[in-house]
């Protein structure tokens, strides 16, 4: 049974994946890799299109991953690319959320890229990405998923707003943050929570950079006061040490404007 051979081998490629998450190391998200590689010889695009695409989505989850791993871009582009091939399938008419949850993916692929690669053209992809995503993935329907891709695109409008000498795209991200707040509730998510409101402190502390006055900044400071609440005793120390540091290098800031005056 050619199928229930193939389904079986997408089955353990999510295994290995999950496992591989859980480790350091490249070794489990490689089995990974070629378990929904040899599943996808018999999962045919023409046989079976959606089970394909389910495939092709788990596949390039897990190149992916490998990509967040490594130094270089292969892996990050092949997972772009089959995400985009996944994408061919799963379409927004045929199944929205699976639609809206690659497209979710295929930005923060593309944001990872344009970490490596530097300049804006695949952050403006991935800002479209998570837009599109954001046309099914709405608050009332998946509210904790929505504000997963809010913080993600808060994430890549920062990005942007950084290589741009204006303040729009950073105004954009903070919106987008202030929207993921909205469900990313310390009481339901307090880790999410908590990464967002230090997403957010970042955001405002180059704007506030940019601009005269300390609200911004004094916004910003308030942001990673309560970010620092909730990942004191939660998040790997170096984690919380660079939050502190961008808390008071902003404080910094806001007393020597107070003393110019």
């Amino acid at each position: 049974m050619p199928l229930d051979w193939a389904q079986t081998q997408n089955n353990l490629g999510d295994a290995l994946e999950a496992l591989g998450e859980r480790e350091s190391g490249t070794r489990r998200l490689e089995e990974a890799i070629s378990a929904y590689q040899a599943a996808l010889e018999e999962r045919t695009r023409e046989l079976v299109p959606l089970d394909w695409a389910e495939t092709e989505s788990n596949l390039a989850s897990a190149l992916e991953a490998l990509g967040d791993r490594e130094s270089g871009t292969a892996h990050l582009k092949e997972a772009i690319s089959v995400y985009r091939a996944a994408l061919g399938e799963k379409t927004r008419d045929r199944m929205p959320l699976g639609w809206a949850e690659i497209q979710n993916n295929l930005g923060m692929a593309l944001a990872t890229l344009a970490e490596r690669e530097g300049g804006t053209a695949h952050l403006e992809e991935a800002v479209s990405a998570y837009r599109a995503a954001l046309e099914e993935r709405t608050r009332e329907r998946v509210p904790l998923d929505w504000a997963e891709t809010q913080n993600n695109l808060g994430a890549a409008l920062e990005a942007l707003g950084e290589h741009e000498t204006g303040t729009g795209h950073l105004e954009e991200a903070i919106s987008a943050y202030r929207a993921a707040l909205e469900e990313y509730s310390r009481q339901r998510v307090p880790l999410d929570w908590a990464e967002t409101q230090n997403n957010l402190g970042d955001a405002l502390k180059v704007l506030g950079e940019r601009e005269t006055g300390t609200a911004r900044l004094e916004e910003a400071v308030a942001a990673f006061d309560a970010s620092l609440t909730a990942t004191a005793t939660a998040w790997p120390e170096d984690w919380v040490e660079e939050v502190r540091s961008n808390r008071d290098q902003t404080r910094a800031e806001i007393a020597r404007r107070q003393a110019a005056k």
